[in-house]
């Protein structure tokens, strides 16, 4: 299992089952650092503020990784001593100098890096944009001019805190799906080949510019928007590997993984370093408004923070930049390409995102309702239609694994018969079981936390309060236990009294279950 999953679960059961006073002895904690949310800052446009007001803006929204697509002295100093670290780049235009002699690129480290360093938090250099799409083809000069930058960097004892990467397109597969076949495309192997090498010699990370809009805007026929948008209630199921697939980009990053897989480069972590979601387009792209730019971006900043990893790489963290942060009016090309950014130039929102990734839904407070200190709960929308409901609930009862017995009839929770009140129960168990995550309540769109104990609530309009016989015994699961919590139980069983030697028996026996789990590589789905 990766260190993503294993640090978020290992948290889950330290928070519920040792007591407040032992937390902090546990030193492995501190291990557990989480995927990473990133914003691109181009500067291709017209009256943008100036890099000491972006700074400000970056700052303010809490945004803690920045991608810069040059070297530029005023955006290094504007940044320095802010906390953003830095992604800087070696334009493809430089990448003949540098690839020729190191002399170039030891001057460009020493005048254009070193004076603002470590001031500016630089964590990566990436040598080359997509240099398979850019015209003149550059790839030949890649890999020696990141040989050349690795040099200059261990040279000043920089080499392990600067990691040096390059970035690509999706275009450098030739196949993408189903995602167990993709494959680089063979064009690209003389240069390809030694880069994976380096990659893996130097712990760097492959860098890849995923965009499932296009895939979507280009083939609507195949790719449904709610695929695309992370918010499809159905799964696409890889033939050769069973593995289920509710979203474009964990394929297509699993198709990153199984090409870098095929190649016997196994141990290379992907890293995305473009993403997103255009708010305007022209009149053929019908797709690229506010709404659906917030709702993808949005949806992908809750998956990723979980660490759910996706279904070929369960846990594995994802480090990702979101493009961009503001709209570019230079750049050439269709409208959508102009219209990438979450900032206005005069650094109003294009529409809101919440980079932390949280926001609970409340309840209405009610002096009969339980509510548990940071124990949240998943029910379904009352604004879902049937048809996604009834589909949410046949696969979490099937696919999702949860045991659907108590929504049956003449069992504890079938009244309400209704499917709001059916899928709540579904979804709060499969949430529940799935280490209470933002992705495990989303089914798509129609789940939504909340922070009071819905057994005493059915979902209709407004969390209307009602009394039925029968309903009062209907148990809702709760996370970090295998049981239920009754609709009249007022507080989760105090764990204080356990012994600190009962905390390790609880984290020995789930460090066990975890490698059994690793050993088979993925979840095993069972049908019902």
């Amino acid at each position: 299992m990766a260190r993503g999953l294993l640090c978020s679960s290992l948290l889950v059961l330290l928070s519920f089952h040792i007591p407040p006073q032992t937390k902090t002895s546990f030193s492995f904690a501190v291990l557990c650092r989480g995927s990473t949310i990133g914003v691109c800052y181009g500067r291709n446009a017209d009256d943008l503020p100036t890099p000491d007001k972006v700074a400000q803006l970056v700052q303010q929204h809490k945004i803690k990784y920045l991608r810069i697509y040059d070297s530029n002295i005023q955006v290094l100093k504007a940044f320095a001593n802010t906390g953003v670290e830095l992604m800087i780049g070696i334009t493809n235009s430089d990448l003949l100098p540098f690839s020729q002699f190191q002399s170039n690129v030891d001057t460009w480290l020493r005048n254009s890096i070193l004076p603002y360093y470590p001031a500016a938090r630089i964590t990566y250099i990436t040598v080359g944009a997509e240099v398979t799409e850019s015209p003149g083809n550059a790839s030949a000069l890649v890999v020696p001019a990141m040989h050349n930058v690795l040099v200059a960097l261990k040279k000043v004892g920089l080499h392990k805190k600067i990691k040096v990467s390059s970035t690509h397109s999706l275009g450098v597969l030739s196949r993408s799906f189903p995602p167990s076949a993709g494959a680089f495309n063979s064009s690209h192997a003389f240069f390809l080949k030694p880069m994976l090498e380096f990659l893996a010699e130097n712990q760097s990370p492959f860098m890849i510019d995923i965009y499932p809009y296009y895939a979507y805007r280009d083939s609507p026929n195949n790719v449904s928007l709610d695929y695309a948008l992370f918010e499809s209630s159905s799964e696409v199921i890889d033939p050769n590997t069973g593995l289920l697939y509710t979203n474009m980009f964990d394929a297509q990053i699993d198709a990153i993984y199984f090409a870098l897989m095929a190649l016997n480069f196994r141990t290379i972590k992907v890293m995305v370093t473009e993403t997103g979601w255009p708010s305007k387009g022209s009149s053929k792209e019908k797709a690229a408004t506010p709404d659906n730019a917030q709702t993808y971006n949005t949806n992908l900043i809750r998956h990723v923070i979980n660490n759910s990893g996706t279904p070929a790489k369960l846990g594995e963290e994802l480090d990702i930049y979101i493009f961009s942060l503001f709209n570019e009016n230079r750049k050439p090309g269709i409208e959508s390409e102009r219209n990438w950014g979450l900032f206005y130039p005069d650094q109003t929102s294009v529409y809101n995102l919440d980079f932390s990734g949280k926001g609970v839904l409340e309840m209405p407070a009610d002096k009969n309702s339980t509510s548990f200190n940071g124990t949240t709960w998943c029910i379904a929308s009352s604004n879902a239609s049937q048809l996604d409901l009834q589909n949410a609930i046949d696969w979490a009862c099937g696919s999702g694994n949860v045991d659907c017995s108590a929504i049956q009839p003449s069992q504890p929770c079938f009244e309400p018969d209704t499917l709001v009140s059916h899928a709540s129960y579904a979804f709060n168990s499969y949430y529940q079981q799935n280490g209470a995550t933002d992705v495990a309540c989303s089914f798509g769109g129609t789940g939504v936390k909340v922070d009071k104990d819905p057994s005493k609530y059915l979902t209709y309009s407004n969390f209307i309060q009602i009394s039925l016989l029968g309903y009062d015994n209907c148990m809702y699961m709760i996370t970090g236990t295998n049981k239920t919590a009754a609709s009249n139980t007022t507080a989760i069983a105090s764990t204080s009294s356990s012994t600190q030697n009962k905390a390790y028996a609880w984290i020995s026996s789930f460090l066990l279950m975890t490698s059994i789990v690793n050993g088979h590589g993925s979840r095993i789905v069972k049908a019902q």
